[in-house]
């Protein structure tokens, strides 16, 4: 018996209630033709996609600062292109967070990607 990966699909996309807007770092090139500094550019916008915590954050206070950093876990149709490296904003009920991705793994229904969040308070 073949399975319905199309079935499993539609069922997997009814939980994307969270939006993701995904940035990428390119180098430009100056008048001159040397390589410049990097830029990050929008790939895409508004994404449809669902999140999870995967593990405990640390959390880091000292007198100064406060340092949050943890992993999640975004789940995301296998059409959409990420690469390791890019930067995520994520947005789940008008909160936005912003993350690092790591590398896609693909599957035939969905891609699991996990996240680093580091960021100071």
């Amino acid at each position: 018996m073949a399975i319905d990966y199309a079935k499993y699909r539609r069922q997997l996309e009814t939980m994307y209630n969270d939006r993701m807007t995904v940035q990428r770092s390119e180098k430009v090139k100056k008048p001159n033709g040397a390589t410049g500094a990097e830029v990050w550019k929008t790939i895409h916008q508004d994404q449809p996609c669902f999140i999870s915590q995967s593990g405990l954050g640390s959390n880091n206070q000292t007198d100064t600062t406060n340092d949050i950093s943890y992993s999640a876990k975004l789940f995301v149709s296998p059409e959409v292109e990420i690469k390791q490296g890019d930067k995520l904003a994520v947005t789940r009920g008008g909160l936005t967070r912003e993350y690092t991705a790591g590398e896609p793994f693909i599957y035939p229904t969905h891609q699991e990607i996990n996240l680093d969040r580091d960021v100071k308070a």
